[in-house]
């Protein structure tokens, strides 16, 4: 599904938050004491009640009216931090142009569940390494961003892990086309938060994005970036 840029948008956050957080929370003790506070540590499943997913339509004027029902297929996704010299950075994917679903896409690692997944941290993990050849044992897992639903019905569990800032990366081109990171301080800003529309599938869809350089991070990655902040920086 893609979505073409325009000058449909407005700010999702106020300007000037991340200008009165410290510089040293976008570095490795900053960062990992906030995720220590903001982020999950108990993994949606089963037992864990998840009446209300986080997703685009949390945009929707008028309230979230437009949520897709359930059954939702479950998926994970690995939101990997690496400690650099300048401060904490993201380590994003562009999927292949080849696909078929969300092609040239900016993205995390990540994909649906498998049978033989015990919890999403060993979906996002394989997936990470299946897309990228990240190695497990590189990732320390951190714990879990709220739960995103996707407007094709898509339950996404984010998994925030630091990446060992030496972890070599194989990319699959049959899925990933490019990896880069941006620093987290970057992502962190509220005032590159936008929310942009378009009409899809007959309604007006809502959706964050976050220009960057030459990319357009938009649609789930960004809502997930976004939640990253209100969960460590807001």
């Amino acid at each position: 599904m893609k979505l073409p840029e325009g000058p449909a948008e407005r700010a999702a956050a106020p300007t000037g938050q991340a200008e009165s957080i410290d510089p040293a929370d976008f570095r490795r003790a900053g960062f990992l004491a906030r995720a220590e506070a903001g982020l999950s540590h108990v993994p949606p499943g089963p037992g864990v009640p998840l009446s209300n997913p986080r997703g685009d339509h949390d945009l929707d004027p008028g309230g979230p009216t437009t949520a897709p029902a359930a059954p939702h297929r479950d998926a994970a996704v690995l939101v990997p931090v690496v400690e650099r010299p300048e401060g904490m950075s993201v380590l994003l994917t562009r999927r292949a142009a080849h696909l078929r679903d969300h092609s040239g896409q900016i993205a995390f690692p990540g994909g649906k569940v498998d049978p033989g997944d015990v919890s999403p941290i060993d979906t996002a993990l394989r997936e990470a390494r299946e897309e990228i050849g990240l190695p497990a044992d590189a990732v320390r897992p951190l714990g879990y961003l709220d739960p995103y639903l996707s407007a094709t019905g898509f339950l996404v569990v984010p998994v925030v892990g630091l990446v060992a800032p030496d972890a070599a990366l194989t990319l699959n081109r049959d899925e990933v086309d490019l990896a880069f990171e941006v620093p987290l301080g970057l992502l962190m800003d509220p005032a590159r938060h936008l929310v942009r529309s378009r009409a899809w599938q007959g309604r007006t869809r809502y959706f964050y994005a976050i220009p960057h350089g030459e990319h357009l991070i938009w649609g789930v990655t960004a809502g997930i970036v976004h939640n990253l902040y209100e969960r460590l920086y807001a």
